[in-house]
């Protein structure tokens, strides 16, 4: 099944302050990565923005009324999060991207990759933050909920907990969001503890892994828990928020995971959903701000995507101190929602 990749100039018309981390230049080298892979032949399709509706499913209509408010002008919507004359219009393209990449995955054409500015993972219901405008993923798994899919999975391994995602779904029990990230560290949120509420409850799996946790403890937890408990829950469409800023280049995170531990990680998430979902699977960028660093893994995603590129032997698990440290707590937490860990 063909690789679809979406991508567009206009990401880089997203301005920030200088010497902000989420800068220009991250577009810049998604784009370079992307006219790479349409000169080989493949399928790079420019999004169409997310409609007010589309976005209504993850956001509240009054805060969609605020970033709109915004358009053509420039302000500072949280410590970190800014936007300039271009930023409604770009963040829009970005949830159009993500809507895109789950319709193609769902539609059995093949898997998807969108490279994406600004990150939305941090977004909540009504709040901007960390970066984010809109939370693309949440909109693409809320798409596709709309469009008759019983189940979606979102596997979030960005370095930086996915707070907006979490309480989107929290309560939902149609959305399984796993994420592995870095602990203690910003935004604050993602214990083993926080499990989802009410019907949401065993739907929430968050692995919080002490800084210096490197591909073999990724990997670890991708095999020991990420992997059984998304077969268990048997989505419809696996969405993975990939952050690269788990790199041990990144600036930002204090984590070791090289670019063929990213590619290990993409490889098993693409075996998961080839197994579990008939290979619906819709890959949307988050973090990464080395820029070397995010077009390698950038590059390395759409090698395996396409089938161009196998993924590279996993490193043994004798080493991964820090995921046996955390998947015990984790495991303590998890258990009574799933019995088999």
């Amino acid at each position: 099944m063909p690789l679809l990749v979406l991508a567009s100039e206009r990401f880089a018309e997203h301005m920030t302050p200088p010497g902000h981390p989420e800068r220009s230049q991250r577009a810049e080298v998604m784009d370079v990565v992307a006219r790479a892979w349409s000169a080989r032949g493949g399928a790079l399709e420019a999004p169409a923005p997310a409609s007010r509706e589309a976005l209504a499913r993850a956001h509240d209509e009054g805060y969609l009324d605020q970033i709109e408010g915004l358009r053509g002008r420039s302000s500072m919507l949280d410590a970190d999060t800014f936007t300039s004359p271009e930023t409604v219009d770009v963040a829009r393209l970005a949830a159009g991207a993500a809507i895109r990449a789950a319709e193609y995955a769902l539609d059995g054409r093949g898997p998807a990759f969108a490279l994406v500015r600004p990150p939305g993972h941090h977004a909540e219901r009504g709040r901007a933050m960390g970066f984010c405008v809109y939370n693309n993923v949440a909109v693409a798994a809320a798409y596709a909920l709309h469009r008759g899919a019983s189940r979606v999975a979102v596997v979030d391994i960005d370095v930086h907990h996915g707070n907006g995602t979490q309480w989107v779904f929290y309560e939902d029990p149609r959305v399984l969001y796993v994420s592995l990230h870095q602990d203690p560290f910003y935004p604050g949120t993602g214990a083993a503890d926080e499990v989802g509420r009410g019907a949401g409850a065993g739907f929430t799996v968050n692995v919080p892994l002490a800084a210096g946790a490197d591909d073999a403890d990724y990997l670890l937890v991708q095999a020991s828990l990420v992997t059984p408990v998304v077969e268990a829950f048997g989505p419809d469409l696996l969405l993975v928020s990939a952050g690269f800023d788990a790199h041990v280049e990144d600036p930002l995170g204090s984590m070791k995971v090289t670019t063929a531990g990213y590619a290990a990680l993409i490889g098993h998430l693409r075996a998961v959903a080839d197994a579990r979902c008939q290979g619906r699977l819709a890959i949307v960028t988050e973090g990464g701000y080395d820029l070397a660093a995010l077009a390698a893994c950038s590059q390395a995603t759409i090698d395996l995507l396409s089938g161009d590129a196998e993924p590279p032997p996993l490193p043994g698990a004798e080493a991964a101190t820090r995921a046996r440290a955390a998947l015990g707590v984790v495991l303590d937490a998890q258990r009574r929602f799933w019995p088999g860990l």
